[in-house]
């Protein structure tokens, strides 16, 4: 950019070097921002619980713990499920009950999390064998992959509620035989 044979203005050539520093500097910050963030993931208790659900990891877990705490708010999984927008939305009349698509309520940031968390576990279960694996790619052969990705979304938002309310670790259900 700094060659003066270059055709493109002086004052150009300038605007893109002050932007380019400006992005050199914008990722050091993200970086510095994604080192503290793992930072405090490694020292809390409930988002490493919580980060080895399969599709959870640092941020989503950092968020959710911040965002929901202790899930003592919510009686079960499905209302933290659908707190998130993560469930259908309802249309009945006359007896006759239609379902839509999600109903995206809630926090929106938390919700695309967990569902691009659910886009990378169902792209690598077409490779794996284990049972989350299994139960994706049945699911997939079914529906479309938007549909799975919110599917399994709403599994891990129900299993977050599950680890935090019942105080448990993470385990990961085995293949029945």
């Amino acid at each position: 950019m700094e060659d003066a044979d270059n055709p493109l203005p002086v004052l150009f050539r300038t605007q893109l070097s002050l932007l380019q520093h400006h992005m050199a500097y914008l990722f050091d910050v993200i970086a510095t921002l994604d080192k503290q963030i793992e930072q405090c993931y490694r020292q809390n208790a409930l988002c490493q619980r919580i980060g080895k659900i399969p599709g959870i990891g640092p941020v989503t877990a950092s968020a959710l713990i911040a965002t929901i705490g202790k899930a003592n708010n919510f009686e079960n999984g499905r209302q933290l499920a659908a707190w998130l927008g993560l469930v259908p939305r309802q249309h009945s009349s006359g007896g006759k009950q239609v379902l839509l698509g999600i109903s995206k309520r809630g926090d929106t940031y938390l919700r695309t999390l967990l569902i691009h968390g659910a886009r990378a576990v169902l792209q690598s279960a077409k490779h794996k064998q284990d049972a989350v694996s299994s139960w994706a790619n049945q699911l997939m052969a079914r529906r479309n992959n938007n549909i799975a990705s919110v599917a399994l979304a709403n599994k891990n938002a129900r299993t977050v509620w599950a680890l935090l309310a019942k105080e448990r670790e993470y385990c990961a259900p085995i293949i029945s035989a």
